[in-house]
C-alpha cells in the first residue's frame, strides 16, 4: 500500500489525512484515514519548519500503517545540493526504509530542472524531490497518477479530508 499525506495546520491543531492507494493510476483510495492533532508546537524562526513531521508520525501509529512508500506535499531536498527538508527527516524517522516523495506546486530557489513534471500542457509544472527512490522513477509514477490535471487527483482528496476535519 501507498499512502498520500497530507497535513493541515491551524493554529494550534492540526488534521492530518492519509489516503491509501494500491496502483498509481487508481481513481479511488482504497482506503482514507484522519487524525486531529490537538497541539502543534510553533515553528522556531529561522529553522526549517518540521512541524507536520510528529503529526505525519502520530498518523501512522494512531492507524498503525506500514506503508512500501509515502507521497506528501512538500520537499524531501531543499536544493540541488540535497540540503534536507521535510521528507528527508520523515525518510530518517521511518529507519530510511520507506521511500518519500514530495510534490509541490512551486519551486525554490536552487532547484535543479531535473526535478521539474509536467503533467498537463500548458501549465506549471511541479516538483519532485525524493529520499529512497529514484528521481526517474518517482517523476514517472507522478505523471502516471490519475487526473487530467496538473495536481493528481488522490492529492486533491486529502487536501480536501484534511482541510474539512472538525
Amino acid at each position: 500500500m501507498k499512502l498520500l499525506v497530507t497535513v493541515h495546520l491551524d493554529g494550534a491543531h492540526a488534521n492530518v489525512a492519509a489516503v491509501a492507494f494500491d496502483a498509481w493510476y487508481a481513481a479511488e483510495p482504497t482506503k482514507t484515514y484522519v487524525s486531529r492533532i490537538a497541539h502543534v508546537e510553533k515553528p522556531v524562526r529561522g529553522e526549517l519548519d518540521l512541524r507536520e513531521l510528529p503529526c505525519v508520525m502520530q498518523l501512522l501509529r494512531e492507524h498503525g500503517l506500514a506503508p512500501e512508500l509515502i507521497l506528501f506535499e512538500g520537499f524531501v531536498h531543499l536544493d540541488a545540493n540535497e540540503t534536507p527538508g521535510l521528507g528527508q527527516h520523515l525518510f530518517h524517522a521511518l529507519g530510511s526504509t520507506v521511500p518519500v516523495v514530495g510534490v509541490s506546486k512551486k519551486s525554490l530557489p536552487g532547484l535543479s530542472a531535473q526535478v521539474e513534471v509536467m503533467r498537463e500542457e500548458e501549465a506549471p509544472p511541479l516538483w519532485v524531490t525524493c529520499a529512497g527512490i529514484d528521481i526517474g522513477a518517482a517523476k514517472a509514477r507522478l505523471r502516471a497518477m490519475h487526473g487530467r490535471k496538473r495536481v493528481p487527483t488522490l492529492m486533491k482528496l486529502a487536501a480536501r479530508l484534511a482541510k474539512n476535519t472538525d
